[in-house]
C-alpha cells in the first residue's frame, strides 16, 4: 500500500476519532508499548530439544502436519525473527524448558540450570528482546497423569526439583535482561475418569507449590496457570481454575488466564476486574478454542476484542501481561505466528480507540440508550487506518503485504527443510 495514501486515510480517521473525543496519536503510543509476549513452541509444534524424536503426552497435542517445521536451535531462532520482521511494535520471547541450548546431550528435567540457556539470554539480548519462561510437566516418562500432585514421593520431589530449577533459571534472565522473567507454572495433573481423591490431590499440590515458592527472588515474576480439563484428563484437573484462584489470591501470585482453559461460553474479559483487586498482576495466554483447548491461531473475533477492550477500560494495561499460546501445525508456521500477534495487536487497539469518556459520561447519566448507540457506532470507525500508521511506523507491511513475503521465505528456506 502506498505511504501517501495510508496518511492520507490516517489524517481522515484522526478528525473523526477527535470528533468523539479520542486521540489516534496518543492510542498508537500505547500500542507501541504493549510487548506481546510471542510463544517459541509454534514454530516446532511443541517438540522441543531434549527429546526431538519423543511424542507429545501429558495432555498436548499439535494437529496437522504442514511441511517445514523448526528441527533445531537455528531454524527456530531463525523462524522466530522473521515471524517478528513482520509484527509492529518490540515483542518477548517465551521459552519451554524444553528448550534449552543442550548441546547434543540429554538433560533431564531436574538437571536444567541457567547456563542450558545462556544462548538464548544472549541471542535475545542481540536481537532487542526480553525472556520469559515456563517449567514444562508433558512429554516426559515421569508425566505420567499427575506431577505435582502425584501421591508418589518419587515423581513428586522429581517435578519440585524442575519446577525450582526453572525459577532459578527465570531468576537469571531476569537479572540478565534487567526486566523480570514471567515464569508461568501449567501443569496437566487430573484424571481420565471419575476420581474419589480430589480433595488428596490437591493437599499434594498445595504443598507442592509451597515447597517451590519458598525461595524468594528479585528478577522473575511467578503465575499459576488452570486448565478446565485436558486431553486424557477430561473428568477431573488437579489445578483448576478455583485452585490457583484461591492460592494466587492468597498468596500474591499472578493467575494466568488462558483463553482455551475454559468453557467455551465463559467470558474471560469478565475475569479481569475481579482479578485484578485480589492479585498483583494477571498473566494471558491468548488462543482461540474450537470445542475444546484446540489452539487455533488467535484472530480477531469477539472473545479477544472484548477481552482487550475491559483490559483497557480497567486501565490495566502495566499490570496484565499478553502471551501468545496456540500451537497450528497445519498451516504456515511463521503465517500463524503473525496472523495471530497481529490479530491481537489489532484488538487492543480498537480497545484503546474506543471514546471511554463519553461512554461514561452517558452511563453515568444513565442514558442508556446513547451508551448502546455509541457502543455501536464506534465499532465502524476507521480504526483500521490507524492500525496501518502503526504499521507504517514502525516499518512493516501495511494490509496484506505480509502474504506474499512470508510465501518466499517458505519457498526458499521452510520447504527445503
Amino acid at each position: 500500500m502506498k505511504e501517501e495514501l495510508v496518511k492520507k486515510a490516517y489524517d481522515i480517521a484522526l478528525e473523526r476519532y477527535a470528533a468523539v473525543g479520542v486521540d489516534a496519536n496518543e492510542a498508537i503510543e500505547k500500542l507501541q508499548k504493549i510487548s506481546l509476549s510471542l510463544h517459541c513452541w509454534q514454530a516446532d509444534d511443541v517438540t522441543g530439544f531434549e527429546n526431538p524424536d519423543g511424542q507429545l503426552s501429558g495432555g498436548i497435542q499439535a494437529t496437522g502436519n504442514h511441511p517445514g517445521k523448526a528441527r533445531n536451535i537455528e531454524e527456530l531462532r531463525q523462524d522466530i525473527l522473521k515471524a517478528a520482521s513482520y509484527i509492529p511494535g518490540t515483542h518477548r520471547l517465551n521459552l519451554h524448558a524444553t528448550y534449552g541450548d543442550f548441546g547434543g546431550k540429554f538433560v533431564d528435567r531436574d538437571e536444567i540450570e541457567p547456563k542450558h540457556f545462556q544462548s538464548w539470554m544472549e541471542w535475545a539480548k542481540e536481537n532487542g528482546m526480553k525472556l520469559d519462561f515456563n517449567s514444562t510437566s508433558f512429554s516426559h516418562p515421569k508425566s505420567g497423569s499427575l506431577t505435582l500432585g502425584n501421591p508418589d514421593n518419587d515423581i513428586r520431589n522429581f517435578w519440585i526439583e524442575h519446577t525450582k530449577r526453572s525459577r532459578a533459571i527465570a531468576e537469571a534472565m531476569g537479572q540478565f535482561q534487567g526486566d523480570p522473567c514471567i515464569m508461568n507454572l501449567w501443569i496437566h495433573d487430573g484424571s481420565k475418569d471419575q476420581t474419589v481423591n480430589r480433595l488428596r490431590y490437591r493437599e499434594l499440590l498445595k504443598q507442592s507449590l509451597d515447597e517451590i515458592f519458598a525461595t524468594k527472588y528479585d528478577n522473575m515474576k511467578d503465575c499459576i496457570e488452570a486448565k478446565l480439563f485436558g486431553i486424557g484428563a477430561e473428568s477431573y484437573t488437579v489445578g483448576s481454575y478455583d485452585f490457583y484462584l484461591g492460592y494466587g489470591s492468597k498468596n500474591n501470585k499472578m493467575v494466568t488466564l488462558d483463553t482455551g482453559h475454559f468453557h467455551l461460553t465463559e467470558s474471560i474479559a469478565d475475569k479481569i476486574s475481579s482479578l485484578l483487586l485480589f492479585t498483583p498482576e494477571i498473566m494471558l495466554h491468548v488462543s482461540r478454542p474450537i470445542r475444546w483447548d484446540s489452539d487455533h491461531v488467535t484472530i480477531m473475533n469477539d472473545d479477544t476484542l472484548d477481552l482487550a477492550k475491559e483490559i483497557v477500560r480497567c486501565g490495566a494495561l502495566d499490570k496484565v501481561h499478553i502471551g501468545l499460546d496456540y500451537f497450528d501445525a497445519s498451516i504456515n508456521r511463521i503465517g500463524a505466528y503473525v496472523v495471530g500477534s497481529r490479530a491481537t495487536q489489532k484488538c487492543f487497539l480498537q480497545g484503546l480507540l474506543e471514546p471511554i469518556a463519553k461512554l461514561r459520561e452517558y452511563e453515568a447519566n444513565d442514558q442508556l440508550f446513547e451508551r448502546l448507540a455509541l457502543l455501536e457506532e464506534s465499532k465502524t470507525l476507521p480504526w483500521n487506518a490507524v492500525w496501518d500508521m502503526f504499521c507504517l511506523k514502525n516499518n512493516v507491511p501495511v494490509g496484506e503485504t505480509f502474504i506474499s513475503e512470508i510465501q518466499k521465505y517458505e519457498q526458499e528456506v521452510t520447504s527445503k527443510r
